[in-house]
C-alpha cells in the first residue's frame, strides 16, 4: 500500500503506539470513529516518519521539502505547541494531544478529549494536524478540521476553548 507520500508500507502495517489503542473508549460508534482516525492518521505518516519517530533516520533519509501554500519546511526545524508560558516540545513522527498523562503534550481540562489530537512533524519538517475522533473537534485558525491538516509555525489550535500555538524553536 502507498500512502499520500508516495512509501510502500509493508502488508499488514499498523500503528503499534500503545496510545491509539481504543479500549478506553466506550460504546462500539465512538470506538470505530476512533479507529478510523487512527487509521488516516497511521496512512499519513509514511514509513520515513515513523522511522523518524523511532530516531532511526540518517540525514541521508531526509527528502527535499514539496512545494505548497505554506512557507517550505526546515527539516532541522524543532517544534512546539505553546500552552500559555509553557511549550511542550514535538518530535518527529506522531505527538499526541489530550488529557490523558501519557500524551506528548497533556492538557488539564476535563472538557478535552482523552486522545483529542495527533500533530505529526514530519522527517522533511513538515506538520499536520489531525483530529483523533473527539467529542468536541478541534478547530485550527477558527476553523473546524474536516480531516488532516498542513500546519505552519503560528497557527492556532482551538480544543473546547483552550488555546495553543504551534512554535518552530530556534
Amino acid at each position: 500500500m502507498h500512502n499520500a507520500f508516495n512509501i510502500a508500507e509493508p502488508e499488514g502495517f499498523a500503528m503499534a503506539d500503545s496510545r491509539f489503542q481504543s479500549v478506553h473508549l466506550e460504546g462500539q460508534p465512538r470506538r470505530e470513529l476512533f479507529r478510523q482516525a487512527r487509521a488516516q492518521l497511521n496512512a499519513c505518516c509514511g514509513m520515513r516518519t515513523i522511522a523518524g519517530d523511532l530516531r532511526e533516520l540518517s540525514a541521508d533519509d531526509i527528502g527535499s521539502a514539496a512545494t505548497r501554500a505554506l512557507p517550505p519546511p526546515n527539516p532541522d526545524a524543532v517544534y512546539g505547541l505553546k500552552d500559555g508560558e509553557t511549550v511542550h516540545r514535538l518530535g518527529v513522527g506522531v505527538n499526541s494531544v489530550g488529557r490523558l498523562p501519557d500524551n506528548v503534550v497533556c492538557l488539564k481540562d476535563d472538557h478535552v478529549s482523552r486522545r483529542h489530537c495527533a500533530i505529526i512533524v514530519h522527517s522533511d519538517g513538515r506538520c499536520e494536524l489531525h483530529d483523533i475522533a473527539s467529542k468536541n473537534g478541534t478547530l485550527l485558525n477558527g476553523k473546524r478540521l474536516q480531516g488532516p491538516t498542513p500546519m505552519a509555525p503560528g497557527d492556532q489550535i482551538t480544543l473546547c476553548g483552550k488555546q495553543l500555538e504551534l512554535v518552530e524553536e530556534l
